[in-house]
């Protein structure tokens, strides 16, 4: 999501780029074209006028610091405004000191709200709640079966009456049954339609007033843009929502929906969708998306992503393996596919600062397949190989190459890679926070532009090895 925005504002801010001051004419030009790509968006019409309006007045008033350029200043106008437009950030859900908490999910059918009711019981769950899925989704065929699939995947109970079409009298045994096994939370996923109409809207209206829901979530498809504003006000002018929840947020679609649904309803946006599996919830936080629509990266994420992926004790064991420099292949390759769970390699290597922009100027297609690849070639070594890869010559490459059907140029590119990696991890082990994560930031563009490793010593700060050629002319330079 957000890549033809974050392209259009990269070359409107470019065009002031080198400009010696802010001028109102050159607001004027960036004004417009960031006017035009929102529209592209799908953004609503009424929160670009204001938006653009905003960042124009605090641009005219605006002074370029000695440390700033033009460009720099106009980038932080408008990430403010963005944060400004999407938050604040609002990702509690108030659970009740006498339980169950009840949570009712609403949503026009095929926004994702039955899955969605999974996902938000899986995020509960990981906060020590004990939740039941209620299905009052009697409407659509298998509605039932999906949600019950779902409770059965996260361990926990479902309740469901197939025998009759009363949604409000299910969602009342559904509260009682949870109170009964002293469970804490209730989750209500109640029937959508393809479109809104008075029959959808009056049976959420006698679910909500029957149970007196705590919350109130709306589901939405980002896809839908601006259909998704609309959905979202219509749905807040007869129930009065609590918040709204986006799915398929890891889509390729222009963002229109996650830039307006706060400014026209009032409600914030609580969770995004970014995957199909069940723990792809992630909290919503409107700074992290501005900076990705900026090309800023988002490195917070990338961090809480791998929190969720490593055990800490596992962690512990790495970090010395780092430190001493024995890590092997195989704690290698187990690390590359639990970092890239659920997360193309695409996506995550977006979020590291600087390399968004780089994949787009350099045209770079990231290679899928090449984890997959990498673990048929270390599976195809022996024990023996993968904990010391250097011993590897020109009959065992060949071998492996055969078993894991690459080419043996394919073993010595992997060999080379794992053995500059860990340089690279022994030398941050013993690094400062910032001086990691300025190290890898380097290193993942250098690796990018098909640079060298960097190389660091100290505190300094990272430098690169210059090529065989360069020394050559060095030498060559000096002996005149």
């Amino acid at each position: 999501m957000f890549d033809s925005l974050s392209e259009r504002l990269s070359g409107v801010f470019s065009k002031i780029r080198g400009r010696g001051r802010i001028t109102e004419s050159n607001i004027d030009e960036v004004m417009r074209d960031i006017r035009t790509a929102l529209l592209e968006a799908d953004v609503h019409i009424d929160v670009v006028k204001k938006f653009v309006a905003d960042c124009q007045a605090k641009a005219l008033g605006a002074e370029v610091i000695k440390s700033l350029s033009p460009d720099q200043v106009m980038v932080k106008i408008v990430f403010d405004e963005l944060v400004q437009m999407m938050g604040p950030v609002d990702s509690r859900i108030p659970f009740v000191s006498d339980p169950p908490t009840i949570i009712l999910m609403a949503g026009l059918q095929g926004s994702g709200k039955t899955t969605t009711c999974g996902k938000l019981a899986k995020y509960c769950m990981d906060r020590g709640k004990k939740p039941l899925l209620v299905a009052a989704d009697l409407k659509r065929p298998a509605a039932i079966d999906q949600l019950e699939v779902l409770a059965q995947q996260l361990g926990i109970p479902s309740y469901a009456e197939r025998d009759h079409q009363n949604a409000v009298k299910v969602c009342r045994n559904g509260v009682l049954e949870a109170k009964k096994k002293l469970l804490d939370l209730v989750i209500l996923d109640t029937a959508g339609r393809l479109a809104i109409d008075e029959e959808l809207m009056g049976e959420v209206a006698n679910v909500a007033g029957a149970v007196s829901p705590h919350q109130i979530y709306l589901v939405l498809d980002a896809m839908t843009g601006q259909d998704a504003v609309n959905t979202a006000k219509r749905f807040n002018d007869r129930l009065e929502l609590d918040g709204v929840i986006l799915t398929k947020f890891d889509s390729d679609t222009r963002g229109g929906a996650a830039l307006s649904v706060k400014s026209v309803t009032g409600k914030l946006i609580k969770f995004i969708g970014v995957g199909e599996k069940l723990d792809r919830l992630e909290e919503f936080h409107p700074d992290r998306i501005a900076s990705r629509i900026l090309g800023m990266g988002d490195i917070v994420s990338l961090v809480e992503h791998a929190q969720k992926q490593v055990d800490v004790d596992e962690a512990k064991k790495l970090e010395a393996k780092m430190a001493k420099g024995t890590l092997n292949l195989e704690d290698f390759i187990g690390q590359m596919e639990k970092l890239t769970a659920g997360r193309s390699l695409k996506d995550m290597l977006k979020m590291i600062p600087g390399v968004g922009g780089m994949m787009k100027d350099t045209e770079m297609e990231v290679d899928e397949g090449e984890i997959p690849r990498m673990k048929a070639i270390v599976q195809s070594m022996t024990k023996k190989e993968r904990a010391r890869p250097d011993l590897i010559d020109g009959s065992r490459r060949r071998r492996i190459a055969k078993g894991s059907g690459v080419e043996a140029e394919d073993v010595s590119g992997l060999v080379k890679q794992f053995l500059q990696a860990r340089d690279m991890m022994k030398r941050m082990a013993s690094m400062s926070m910032m001086d990691r994560m300025r190290f890898g930031s380097q290193f993942a563009q250098m690796s990018m532009a098909g640079g060298k490793m960097p190389q660091f010593k100290g505190s300094t700060r990272p430098k690169y090895a210059p090529s065989k050629k360069d020394r050559r002319k060095d030498r060559k330079r000096k002996s005149r």
